[in-house]
């Protein structure tokens, strides 16, 4: 039966077991005294709720506290056993798989290196099957506990009612790439465990908004920045996030090839796979055989040596060169969504902004308007390099919470999918 507003009394149960779950997620242990006002519940509705949680095995006691005169209260927290999630980061340099239980925590992990060029479909796919196998062997979880699977990929991600997600990756000579429907024909998971596919950058994104340096910024921008550049706009708008080409800004009028075709992209300028072809075209020596991650590495400490060793002069004005190029791009980003934080994330920023952040804020502000600039702070996202993993296993758990703690059903997918409006509507920036 549906009320005047649409809802029907199994909508109201659901929102009201999401509302519980998600604040002892984010703020537990609370006792059910502290959950009535936390989630604007009856005392009622929560004993209700939270007896039905108990019984499905979700929720747990976590000790108990003093009360004012009373009884000690009884604390409660998610049991961090009652489900798993798989992250699932499709890099530049390898596919990393993680398994986690229910809050997060990391319980085996897996990486398989890519050659150079290795975006090779049927190698990616049989990758992430593999991998997945591996952490499921190394931590024993039931089946019937695996909520799905989080897959951030490189490239545009459309959501097609027949074949699921298919990847648009330019950069990558991905071409309307079924993923989901492959990855399902070869599985070896029961075929009720969803995946979850969606941009890296949107799912390092994600994982920074809930967990990171985002957590409580109402406007941000998250940039991914590994062998290419990527970004991810959260506004008031666009609470979920959205993935933005931002790699593929023009920056210079006839300039140098991207990988994507274009002429003059900020990814050719500033993307690790560029920044390495520019040190060796001005005389530099990049290491031979070593992935991109190596060679960076090698790149930072010619420029920046031991105390009494001579700095290698290209690699130095090349990476100075490329921090103006960040800033000139982050500059455009200020300008456009004036934005409150812009965090920088992904294996190369992260080893750049070690060194080199303070000069790209410098760029960034003689760049940008005045006023939007003043308002912005930029920094290094807090997740590491795992951040995309993390993000990618918050997209199976954003669509539990939304369920009110009920595993998916098998359904016809629609556009958009369920989890994408789970992220607005239940993310976390109200805790």
């Amino acid at each position: 039966m549906a009320g005047r507003n649409g809802r029907t009394v199994r909508d109201l149960r659901r929102g009201n077991r999401t509302a519980v779950l998600q604040r002892l997620y984010f703020d537990g242990p609370l006792s059910r005294f502290e959950l009535g006002p936390a989630t604007g519940l009856s005392s009622g509705s929560v004993s209700n709720v939270v007896a039905d949680l108990i019984a499905d095995g979700l929720v747990e006691e976590a000790g108990s506290v003093d009360s004012d005169g009373g009884r000690p209260r009884t604390l409660l927290r998610v049991a961090p056993g009652s489900g798993h999630m798989i992250g699932v980061d499709v890099g530049e340099t390898r596919v990393r798989v993680e398994l986690f239980d229910l809050t997060l925590t990391e319980l085996a992990r897996t990486e398989r290196p890519l050659a150079a060029q290795g975006y090779d479909v049927d190698v990616i796919t049989e990758h992430v099957r593999d991998g997945i196998a591996e952490v499921l062997t190394a931590a024993g979880p039931a089946p019937e506990r695996l909520l799905g699977v989080g897959i951030g990929v490189p490239g545009i991600v459309e959501h097609t009612p027949d074949r699921g997600a298919v990847v648009h990756g330019q950069t990558i000579g991905w071409d309307a790439v079924p993923l989901e429907s492959l990855l399902r024909a070869g599985s070896r998971l029961p075929d009720g465990v969803p995946y979850f596919i969606d941009n890296g950058a949107r799912t390092l994104g994600q994982a920074e908004m809930w967990f990171g340096a985002g957590r409580g910024a109402g406007n941000a921008i998250v940039v991914l920045f590994g062998s290419g550049v990527g970004a991810c706009l959260v506004t008031p708008e666009v609470e979920q996030g959205r993935a933005v080409e931002w790699g593929h800004l023009t920056v210079r009028v006839r300039g140098r090839r991207c990988r994507c075709g274009a002429l003059g992209c900020l990814e050719a300028y500033a993307g690790a796979e560029s920044l390495l072809a520019r040190w060796r075209e001005e005389g530099g020596c990049p290491p031979e055989g070593t992935d991109e991650e190596t060679a960076l590495t090698a790149m930072l400490a010619a420029a920046h040596p031991p105390e009494g060793t001579g700095a290698d002069p290209v690699a130095l004005a090349v990476l100075e060169e490329t921090a103006e190029y960040l800033g000139a791009g982050l500059s455009d980003l200020i300008n456009l969504f004036q934005p409150e934080r812009i965090l920088i994330g992904g294996w190369a920023g992260l080893q750049l902004g070690s060194r080199f952040l303070p000069a790209v804020r410098r760029h960034a502000a003689s760049y940008a308007l005045r006023h939007p600039a003043e308002q912005v702070t930029i920094d290094l996202g807090r997740l590491g390099p795992d951040a995309v993993t993390v993000g990618a296993a918050i997209l199976p758990l954003a669509d539990f919470f939304a369920r009110g703690g009920r595993r998916a059903d098998p359904e016809p997918r629609t556009e958009p999918p369920a989890w994408q409006a789970a992220l607005a509507e239940r993310g976390p920036r109200a805790y």
